[in-house]
């Protein structure tokens, strides 16, 4: 050890009362992150929630009150699905379509586009096909 790490009586604690102010200190900075991942983790879930409910702006969820939901032991939160149902029949112009899917995008036909013969085709649609074809010529 130097002498600048060793302990001066200006580095160490005045006196117990001085550890116990800054015990409590700490204890309420947990308790305050404490809330506010209780909270943090109450809005993701219903947001999901909204998601899955077909909800259209999701500013929607100010509205609601979030002191019916609880939180369990492994951070599961019961009662979303239960206030998303009540609040959509409360407030049915907030919502649209419901979807289970990230995506309303049709997933395009595994068979390559096929082009009809000119056997199968009507006078009119060989003759359209024909002028077509000598257009890009």
């Amino acid at each position: 050890m130097t002498t600048a790490e060793t302990i001066t009586p200006e580095t160490e604690p005045d006196s117990v009362e001085a550890l116990k102010a800054r015990a409590a200190a700490l204890e309420e900075q947990i308790r305050s992150l404490s809330e506010q991942a209780r909270a943090n983790l109450l809005t993701a879930e219903l947001k999901t929630e909204a998601l899955r409910a077909g909800m259209v702006d999701l500013d929607g969820l100010k509205l609601l009150d979030t002191s019916t939901l609880t939180i369990g032991e492994q951070g599961e939160v019961t009662g979303a699905t239960a206030l998303m149902d009540r609040f959509r029949r409360l407030k049915p112009w907030l919502f649209g379509q419901a979807s289970t899917t990230s995506t309303t995008a049709a997933p395009p036909s595994p068979q390559p586009p096929r082009m009809k013969p000119a056997t199968e085709m009507t006078k009119d649609e060989y003759r359209a096909a024909r002028a077509a074809i000598l257009r890009r010529t």
